[in-house]
């Protein structure tokens, strides 16, 4: 069953129960203009082959007021796939109604 979640303390409090972290990395758009493209890091170890060295992402932390200010600037909701486990997406609100 997904849900979606909006307001802050929800969005907080999800987070921290899986020992998540807000995170924002930089993309570049079709015009080589770099946007802010929100993540969220959890701390669970992703498996990495021995044989490759780890990437760096782009990504970088951020507080959790910006993180906040830039998903409320974009319009977002956290779309709750699994409730047990970190797995999530984000959706424009205005695709909620």
């Amino acid at each position: 069953m997904t849900h979606t979640l909006t307001r802050h303390r929800d969005i907080q409090a999800w987070v921290l129960a899986r020992q998540g972290l807000p995170a924002i990395r930089r993309t570049a758009n079709e015009y080589g203009q770099l946007r802010p493209r929100l993540t969220l890091r959890f701390s669970a170890p992703r498996p990495t082959p021995p044989a490759l060295p780890p990437q760096d992402e782009g990504v970088s932390p951020v507080s959790w007021s910006a993180w906040l200010a830039e998903f409320d600037r974009q319009c977002l909701g956290l779309k709750i796939i699994d409730p047990d486990e970190p797995s999530f997406e984000f959706v424009k609100l205005t695709e909620l109604h």
